[in-house]
């Protein structure tokens, strides 16, 4: 049967650690990216000293103090690993960018041509390693399909080498003592493991029917994998050619910001033509006509469709590669022609809305407001909220680029960051609104004397009247607290020991005030 045939042979290169190494940081410095307060990156020193990626910052910093924290910058990513993709795009064409620092081609065509896959794989990574100079190292696995590939450049962290070839017709047998969690997929895996299912192995001995019957599609999907076998079931449609989506750019743009709001654009029409056949994205070409006649081509894909955000983000990013790469491999000319090729396209299985509705024209109208402010300003210009979590309420909400998020398929609280407890944190509800800085306050008791917190959290009096700046003193109705928080306790610079109060003037007013080394603060103002 069609679904049953091999995956294609497969090369994957895989640069570790590329988002430290993006943001110009060795492997001898103790550092970590984090996104939506987890650990997503490490340095080797981090490592040595325990930090791991999927902890908590806290938790992180907790085992390595003396950690740099960066927070992640996928643009940058994107923009600089270009200069790898293009020392590979020397070897074969037909390159596809899953994520900055992994990318990936079939290797049939140059195998042939350079001797076989062991010697294209060595020739490549002494070409990588001699551009990145001891900054950070190069792993490269061949099998067949993607997957395993990817699986074998992570063990040939093992190889003196760097490169670990699996030999073809081999790959079930190497992907079957490898654990479950290597899908990385938790909540699957989590639930195979419960059923004493530890290994692809013993996940690949089950019934495709069983297990489609018991964890539905996304089951059979990793059951694939662990049978060596490509993800989706081969489709033999071909992308019909009025999918694509092209413009023609007048007059010619040579700015990365300029390009943006033109990106959404293009985006949001592909999806509108891939929504009308019933079909998602998984692979897309990017292609750019400079006013030279220079043609650059770059694939990217995505673990799951692409939706039209994350297609304007790696158009975004992929310009930026290219136009502002070392000035050899910078195109000379300004960009004159812009177009989006749908490489790989499969049936939608469509997206479920909430009971109550879904989208609406306001939110339509809403997102194009947004990306018509990007592309007259710079593609940062415009920040959306996300909860992220902290003792303080100006920590507990903070701005990110609009460039960066989905409004439509991204919630609120990022993925993981589930609310944790933050002992020392006021209690709900939570300010409405919240000073850059604090303004300098006064809280007396009965007798005018200003109260103070002892060591055990016990106020010297009941509050009475309180004043702020430089207005007159208010009556207090009634109050709360105090809230008492040691922070960073290891640190003697960022070290901070606050108590805060909750209080109601006559008037109706409610503040936050906050005590710290003898002195009165107004934080934060209550609706």
């Amino acid at each position: 049967m069609a679904d049953e045939r091999a995956a294609v042979r497969t090369m994957v290169v895989w640069c570790l650690d590329w988002p430290v190494v993006a943001a110009g940081v060795g492997p001898d410095h103790p550092a970590m990216v984090l996104h939506a307060n987890r650990v997503v990156a490490t340095s080797s020193a981090a490592r040595a000293r325990g930090v791991q990626r999927g902890l908590r910052r806290r938790d992180a910093q907790r085992r390595c103090p003396e950690v740099e924290v960066i927070e992640r910058d996928e643009a940058l990513e994107a923009r600089r690993f270009e200069t790898i993709a293009s020392i590979i795009e020397a070897f074969t064409p037909r390159i596809e960018v899953t994520r900055p620092g992994r990318c990936a081609f079939a290797t049939r065509g140059p195998a042939r041509y350079f001797g076989g896959d062991r010697a294209l794989a060595e020739q490549i990574l002494e070409r990588i390693d001699a551009e990145l100079d001891g900054v950070t190292a190069c792993r490269i696995g061949v099998a067949d399909g993607p997957f395993a590939a990817g699986l074998a450049a992570r063990t040939a962290q093992a190889a003196a080498s760097g490169v670990e070839i699996v030999d073809p017709g081999d790959t079930r047998s190497f992907l079957a003592p490898l654990a479950v969690t290597t899908l990385e997929r938790p909540e699957l895996t989590d639930v195979l493991l419960r059923l004493g299912l530890r290994s692809l192995g013993d996940l690949a001995a089950l019934s495709s029917p069983d297990v489609l019957g018991r964890f539905g599609h996304p089951g059979l999907a990793a059951h694939r994998l662990a049978l060596g076998l490509d993800e989706h079931p081969p489709d033999a449609r071909t992308p019909p050619p009025d999918l694509m989506v092209m413009s023609e750019l007048d007059p010619p743009i040579q700015r990365v910001d300029q390009a943006a709001f033109l990106a959404r654009t293009l985006a949001d029409e592909l999806h509108r033509r891939l929504d009308h056949d019933g079909l998602c994205c998984t692979r897309i070409a990017i292609e750019v006509e400079t006013e030279h006649g220079e043609t650059l081509s770059r694939l990217w894909r995505h673990e799951g469709a692409l939706s039209a955000g994350a297609i304007a983000d790696r158009v975004r990013w992929q310009l930026d590669g290219w136009l502002n790469a070392a000035p050899a491999a910078r195109p000379t000319g300004a960009m004159v022609n812009l177009a989006l090729v749908p490489d790989e396209v499969r049936a939608a299985t469509g997206r479920q809305l909430g009971f109550w509705g879904g989208e609406t024209a306001a939110d339509e109208r809403a997102g194009r407001a947004f990306a018509r402010v990007q592309g007259l300003m710079h593609a940062d210009a415009v920040q959306v909220p996300e909860l992220h979590g902290g003792r303080c309420p100006g920590a507990e909400v903070r701005l990110v680029s609009l460039a960066g998020v989905d409004l439509v398929e991204r919630p609120l609280r990022p993925v993981g960051a589930e609310p944790a407890p933050w002992p020392g944190a006021v209690p709900t509800p939570s300010p409405a609104l919240v000073a850059r800085e604090p303004v300098a306050a006064s809280v007396v008791d009965a007798d005018g004397e200003e109260i103070s917190v002892t060591g055990r959290g016990l106020a010297s009096a009941a509050p009475r009247r309180f004043s702020i700046g430089r207005s007159g003193w208010t009556d207090i109705a009634g109050w709360a607290g105090p809230w008492l928080y040691d922070e960073r306790w290891w640190d003697q610079q960022a070290h901070r020991r606050r108590a805060r109060f909750q209080i109601v003037g006559a008037d109706g007013a409610a503040f936050l005030f906050t005590l710290e080394g003898g002195r009165w603060w107004a934080e934060a103002a209550y609706d």
